[in-house]
């Protein structure tokens, strides 16, 4: 008997039946735009200098004090970026701070955050350092030993932290008191 069209019925194929898991059906892949957060990440360090950032590497403190060398009852200055912080708004930190005559303080400027580092009669005896960024902190070297670390909500409370620091650390009665 030949074969009819109504006889042949085609054999079922494994990949038509359910139990079968089949790979799913990808589109093509559209091109994205590059993400921000790897062009945040890469903008932090447009213009760095790195060959300063390498002299300065070791007792980094020490040597921008050295390199700014204010006086006693004055201010230092140090830009380690092309942007700059605002100058308002350091000028309203400086005078917050109030510098005593028996200190000497540098700005650190790193664009977007700044340094303050202070020191007494004797450079790098002694340094304090103020850091104002997104997490404000404190900072306290004796002798080259890391001693005190303190970290703060608010810019004004670290600013206020860091006046009563220099009494402590840096004035005559504060050094009298702690070598005893």
């Amino acid at each position: 008997m030949a074969n009819s069209p109504k006889d042949t019925k085609a054999e079922p194929r494994v990949a038509d039946r359910w139990w079968v898991e089949a790979p799913p059906k990808q589109r093509a892949k559209e091109p994205r735009p590059p993400g921000p957060a790897g062009s945040s990440f890469f903008t932090v360090a447009i213009e760095f200098d790195q060959e300063s950032a390498r002299e300065r590497l070791t007792d980094s403190n020490l040597k921008l004090l050295q390199e700014s060398d204010p006086p006693p009852g004055s201010w230092g200055y140090v830009q380690l970026a092309e942007t700059k912080f605002p100058a308002r708004e350091l000028e309203r930190i400086k005078q917050m701070i109030a510098l005593p005559p028996y200190a000497r303080a540098t700005v650190v400027d790193c664009g977007r955050t700044i340094r303050v580092l202070a020191t007494g009669s004797v450079i790098g005896e002694r340094i304090i350092e103020l850091t104002l960024g997104e997490t404000p902190s404190l900072d306290c070297w004796v002798e080259g030993d890391w001693v005190h670390e303190e970290l703060y909500d608010h810019a004004k409370a670290a600013v206020r932290a860091f006046r009563r620091l220099l009494e402590d650390y840096l004035s005559p009665a504060g050094i009298a008191t702690a070598s005893a």
